[in-house]
């Protein structure tokens, strides 16, 4: 039994749907700019390789940066002030993309959108987590999941929904203020409504600080990293969609939106049945990200549709589970510590295949398809170990 006085089931529950609805307007601001990002970096002039080192380099810094501000909320215990100094960045790195008068002024705003994100990530994490002692951690993280892709799906689409009357750009990160604004304003109230949320007590002395972290969590880090390695970035996509007039310009946010709705059904589902399952609930959703590469730089409108569907619930299982997985496997006191240096081996694996992935763009879509294969094939290699290691622990 958990001795948190915090929080109880009812608490918990309300906690997770309020900073749900928070990570709503969150994601319609940052979700919808990354759903035009790709062309609008097209339109600037970016190469396909640009584009993919953009994508890639703004995971890889935002992830490896999760490590130090992991680090630093576990040390410093100040989960609040960094979660909301992370939201701060983000929310107004999006809309400044309006103003942005090249790629390379426009990369760096990109890139900021994923630092802001990656300061505010570990605490807040930590502070859910806390919320799912309580409820399930499958339950509390996939329910938080669904809510944010909500905010996810209706982002895009008022991207879209502005490229149609505007045919602008620039309009549409524009407009992107509102849900900016209204983020930051309910998140500093959350902040003082649940204020305790970020007040943890000593961690007992034997806890993992001292020993270090579990097999299980090792293998699952790098199961999760071949994972990232061959999981194609949508910024890629969409720019292949755009390039070769695969889906209309402005339909892209569209399909980017239904990958939002996809993954936030997949994370509900899954979240729930990692409750009851573990970290096998992982294997279908390997399987599903499979599919993505084939059907997204092989195929016409309809396979680009489903390479969204099938992009978006491998996203899904992945985000809920992956910090309900770390919950399960590592003690309360280093759970930042432990959501940072995960996410930092997942960035940089992500970085590195979306730098090969936009290489090999430029030369052979064979070649593309085949090492996003085979990379996602691999991570059954390790998920399998951690799996059998998670029920010896």
């Amino acid at each position: 039994m958990s001795s948190d006085k915090t929080f109880d089931a009812k608490s918990s529950l309300a906690f997770v749907v309020a900073f749900g609805i928070v990570s709503l307007f969150a994601d319609a601001a940052y979700e919808g700019m990354r759903g035009i990002a790709g062309p609008f970096l097209a339109t600037l002039g970016a190469s396909g390789f640009a584009v993919g080192l953009i994508a890639g380099f703004g995971e890889l810094f935002g992830y490896t940066l999760r490590l130090l501000s992991g680090r630093l909320a576990d040390s410093t215990r100040a989960y609040w002030p960094i979660a909301l100094l992370g939201y701060a960045v983000q929310m107004m790195a999006v809309p400044a993309l309006a103003l942005a008068g090249n790629w390379q002024w426009a990369a760096a705003l990109i890139i900021l959108e994923r630092v802001g994100k990656a300061i505010r990530n570990p605490p807040r994490d930590v502070m859910l987590s806390r919320a799912g002692e309580h409820i399930g951690q499958g339950w509390a993280f996939g329910l938080h999941e669904i809510l944010d892709q909500i905010g996810a799906m209706s982002g895009p689409l008022i991207a879209a929904l502005v490229l149609a009357i505007h045919h602008d750009y620039r309009a549409a990160f524009a407009w992107l203020a509102i849900p900016s604004a209204i983020t930051l304003t309910l998140v500093f109230a959350l902040r003082f409504r649940y204020g305790g949320a970020g007040v943890l007590a000593p961690p007992p002395p034997d806890e993992v600080e001292t020993k270090g972290f579990s097999r299980a969590f090792w293998l699952y880090a790098a199961a999760s990293a071949l994972v990232a390695f061959g999981f194609s970035d949508f910024t890629l996509i969409s720019f292949h969609f755009g390039r070769v007039g695969t889906v209309r310009g402005d339909m892209i946010a569209i399909y980017y939106a239904a990958a939002m709705a996809s993954a936030g059904i997949a994370s509900l589902l899954f979240g729930r049945w990692f409750d009851h399952a573990g970290l096998k609930v992982i294997f279908p959703g390997i399987v599903i990200g499979l599919a993505v590469a084939p059907l997204a730089f092989f195929g016409g409108s309809w396979m680009a549709l489903a390479a969204a569907l099938a992009w978006g619930a491998s996203l899904g299982v992945h985000e809920a589970v992956m910090s309900a997985a770390v919950a399960k496997l590592v003690p309360l006191s280093a759970r930042a510590r432990a959501y940072g240096l995960f996410t930092a081996l997942f960035g940089t694996a992500w970085f590195a295949g979306s730098a090969v992935l936009g290489a090999l763009y430029d030369v052979s879509l064979v070649a593309l398809v085949t090492v996003a294969t085979l990379a996602q094939l691999l991570a059954f290699i390790p998920l399998w170990f951690a799996v059998r290691a998670a029920r010896t622990a």
